[in-house]
């Protein structure tokens, strides 16, 4: 618990969150809406794999109660447009299994691993409602969709997916090794499909993001761990 001054009085903060982002500008539009007495934002790195090393390692530094994965990310249309946001009620490792004849099987199927992380239900809800997020599957992905039927496989597989990104099921992995409940929030920059650069729209969803985590801080004061 961190005591905090505020309006001459004593405050304090009941919930201690490690917010994880791949790059520094991520990282920074994070910190500009989450007040820092609510616990840290680093720049973990790009990919499942970075993602999970880096916040490992951050969370054995410090006391957590909560491990965030946020960032701009692809949205699938035309559930999550351009410039939305969305607030994972599942965090799925999309691509982590073996391509056989027969088409994808993920790790689980092959006898071994996990490929989904829940987080807290309940967080999920007052997050989206405080933010006017839209609560969805995000997919994490090693390689970046970038063709229309790339995207409409993974619909297929995934019906409830909202997001495309890199990070949060690598994140996921290391909150879950300390004990630690785990959220992604992901600011749409971009359409899952075809790469379309010149409809990127990446200082929005940065915006968003720090706009998002300006409203972060009550839903935070108000949680209960009990799911």
């Amino acid at each position: 618990m961190v005591v905090q001054a505020r309006e001459g009085l004593l405050t304090t903060a009941s919930v201690r969150v490690l917010v994880a982002t791949a790059v520094p500008a991520e990282r920074d539009a994070v910190a500009k809406g989450l007040p820092s007495e609510y616990g840290d934002v680093v720049a973990a790195g790009v990919g499942p794999a970075a993602a999970a090393a880096h916040t490992a390692a951050a969370i054995a530094r410090g006391t957590y109660d909560l491990v965030v994965s946020a960032g701009i990310g692809g949205g699938f249309q035309p559930g999550a447009p351009v410039g939305s946001l969305v607030v994972a009620d599942e965090i799925t490792a999309a691509d982590l299994g073996a391509q056989t004849p027969d088409g994808f099987l993920p790790v689980t199927e092959l006898g071994f691993g996990a490929v989904t992380h829940l987080p807290p239900p309940s967080l999920v809800r007052d997050v989206a409602a405080a933010t006017g997020g839209r609560a969805g599957g995000v997919l994490t992905v090693s390689t970046v969709t970038g063709s229309a039927e790339r995207a409409a496989e993974l619909r297929r597989r995934h019906p409830g997916a909202l997001a495309e990104a890199m990070e949060g099921f690598g994140v996921a992995e290391a909150a879950a090794a300390y004990g630690l409940p785990v959220l992604e929030i992901r600011a749409v920059s971009n359409a899952v499909g075809p790469r379309d650069r010149g409809a990127w729209r990446i200082g929005d969803a940065l915006a968003a993001l720090t706009d998002a985590f300006g409203k972060f801080a009550p839903v935070l004061e108000s949680w209960k761990r009990h799911d």
